[in-house]
């Protein structure tokens, strides 16, 4: 876009990822995020799988790995939408489609995180 706002936000962007250890923290960040999901599934009984690329990841409810579009589709999309219910009546936004990508930013902190693990175990503990 041509818009002299967006623009400058992205100018700033770029700027804030120039700094060092941007990208760790990203990577730490999106780990955590990982483990809390996994480990949260775990204690409830959930089988879930969670795929993550640095700061991008989702949760697919299935025992076995998501490599392919066939073990995607294979995984229990039912249980993904109630899911995804739980975590937004818990405050956690996700994306809608578990074949959908949720993004960590730097704006999510220690105070996100907990409360992401926090809608996570209660979430998966109402499946």
């Amino acid at each position: 876009s041509g818009n002299p706002l967006a623009v400058a936000a992205g100018l700033e962007t770029l700027a804030a990822l120039r700094e060092p250890g941007v990208y760790e923290t990203l990577e730490a960040r999106a780990a955590a995020v990982e483990a809390g999901l996994v480990e949260a599934a775990a204690a409830a009984g959930v089988p879930v799988r969670v795929n993550r690329v640095g700061s991008m990841l989702t949760c697919f409810f299935t025992e076995r790995p998501v490599v392919d579009w066939q073990s995607a589709k294979a995984a229990d999309t039912r249980r993904y939408a109630a899911f995804f219910h739980g975590m937004l009546e818990r405050g956690v936004y996700l994306a809608p489609s578990q074949y959908e990508a949720a993004f960590l930013s730097l704006a999510h902190g220690e105070d996100e995180l907990a409360a992401t693990a926090e809608a996570a175990r209660a979430s998966f503990r109402a499946l």
